[in-house]
């Protein structure tokens, strides 16, 4: 019993492993070429194995699609990490904004289309929560709405760097338009009262 407990372990880890590889090897692909180039042929030939074991992780392209689009958001959530400072989160969104545009592209068609944010953020009410609190203490009497000021902090996040590269500063490189979008973004948060100083960057 116990040694097909640890066969089913190792069998299960095996195809987590790989189906996580066969995502980033979508991921991969999708950044290179865009999302026309992703099939289950290509995957397969890209991954260097048939097409059988790509059905098995994938029945459809669609599946495979889906699955790369829940890679990004997992990604992007990471900007809702409460465990470091809002502007380490909104950097590391900035760096892969910029870093995956063709997988970001196919993100947003996902985030602008009809359905829950909590199903892509599940700390999207914390995050709006712990927004009122602050922008509340920053400006009593004054109503301010934390979900409409949350959701402009995020769009701009994820759409504002790639404008910035693509149509203003088309000649800079990633780090330098993530250094001048993050300066800007904390001048932003410091005149709201999100931050208290120069030196406050946790939230």
């Amino acid at each position: 019993m116990q040694k097909a407990r640890t066969t089913e372990r190792k069998r299960n880890r095996g195809f987590e492993e790989t189906h996580q590889s066969l995502i980033e090897t979508a991921v991969r692909l999708l950044s290179e070429k865009g999302v026309e180039a992703l099939s289950v042929s290509a995957l397969a030939r890209e991954a260097g194995i048939n097409r059988t074991t790509v059905y098995y992780h994938f029945p459809s392209r669609e599946a495979m699609i889906e699955a790369v689009k829940e890679w990004s958001s997992l990604q992007l959530a990471r900007g809702m990490d409460a465990g470091s400072s809002r502007f380490d989160r909104m950097a590391g969104i900035n760096r892969f904004v910029l870093a995956n545009p063709e997988l970001i592209k196919l993100w947003i068609d996902d985030f602008i289309a009809p359905g829950d944010i909590r199903d892509r953020y599940p700390r999207w009410d914390d995050l709006v929560t712990g927004m009122a609190k602050r922008l509340a203490a920053a400006h009593p009497g004054e109503e301010v709405d934390a979900e409409v000021y949350s959701v402009m902090l995020l769009a701009s996040a994820i759409i504002g760097p790639r404008i910035l590269q693509n149509s203003v500063a088309t000649d800079a490189d990633p780090a330098a338009i993530s250094e001048r979008f993050m300066a800007e973004h904390r001048r932003q948060l410091r005149r709201d009262g999100i931050i208290e100083d120069r030196k406050s960057t946790r939230l």
